[in-house]
């Protein structure tokens, strides 16, 4: 795994930790019910040693033991996490960001086997698997996820009226269509769907893949931003833009070693014509 990814973990837990000394609504945020500051503040040592300071390690030497005890650090932490909401009934955001990150470590140890080819070529199937992920990531990461940080936050995840709200709307439905239409068009054309475990067979680069290379991650940042305009929630503007850079820094070289590896010089030729982010109009064929 490449070592930005583990710098970018090491620098996301001290910032963490920062903020949770310096602002009282971040530290309020993250408390579990019945659970005191002292016991809570008892994992620093432990978070900015095992976890911060062994991926700064990790960063700079290959070492697979590290990654393993890294890896269980966050198990740990997880099953803690998990357990303490279970008990008091409260904190499900720590719990839900600790998840998130044993998940990530999941990904950065186990990431070269996330990638497989869908089993079937039939469009129909595809199309419905497709649907049944699409509404399971939205509900999760537009749903789920925005309603535990704004409740964490102590407010009631109400929408704003007026312009602003019709603003985030049409830029929500915006970026919905195109990661729909961005998903389909790799059924129809790659023989797969959009997910790593069931991906496509052949090299995708028509629809709105001719303009950018990722409209799918564009879409679904846009998407996120326009959560938080709607909710006025810098909270889950956080979010949505910390999920752009880890998608970038974390899945994308992942995935493409993956494409390089399967389809050579014409996902090289692609990749060289076509930006990641910035689409550009001006390209035909």
């Amino acid at each position: 795994m490449h070592p930005t990814a583990y710098i970018i973990q090491a620098t996301l837990i001290s910032l963490w930790w920062i903020g949770l000394s310096v602002s009282p609504t971040l530290f309020a945020a993250f408390q579990f019910t019945g659970i005191g500051p002292v016991a809570f503040k008892a994992f620093l040592l432990p978070d900015v040693v095992m976890i911060a300071g062994l991926s700064v390690v990790r960063a700079y030497r290959e070492s697979r033991a590290l990654e393993y005890v890294i890896l269980g650090g966050f198990g740990y932490a997880s099953l803690y996490c998990l357990n303490a909401s279970w008990l008091t009934g409260s904190g499900f955001l720590p719990t839900t960001v600790m998840t998130l990150g044993l998940a990530y470590n999941l990904f950065l140890v186990y990431g070269n086997y996330s990638f497989r080819t869908s089993t079937t070529t039939n469009r129909g199937v595809n199309g419905v698997k497709t649907l049944v992920q699409t509404v399971c990531v939205w509900f999760i990461t537009l749903g789920l996820f925005p309603y535990l940080i704004v409740t964490a936050f102590g407010t009631s995840p109400t929408f704003i009226s007026g312009p602003s709200f019709w603003l985030a709307v049409g830029m929500f439905l915006l970026c919905s269509v195109l990661g729909l239409a961005s998903a389909f068009v790799m059924v129809r054309d790659g023989d797969g769907t959009p997910l790593p475990l069931d991906q496509t067979s052949r090299l995708v680069i028509a629809g709105s893949y001719r303009y950018v290379r990722n409209p799918m991650a564009v879409a679904g940042v846009g998407q996120g931003i326009a959560v938080s305009l709607a909710l006025t929630s810098w909270p889950v503007l956080l979010y949505a833009l910390l999920g752009g850079v880890l998608w970038h820094c974390v899945v994308r070289p992942l995935e493409e070693e993956d494409l390089t590896r399967r389809f050579g010089d014409d996902y090289l030729a692609y990749r060289s014509r076509v930006r990641c982010w910035v689409p550009y109009f001006g390209i035909s064929g």
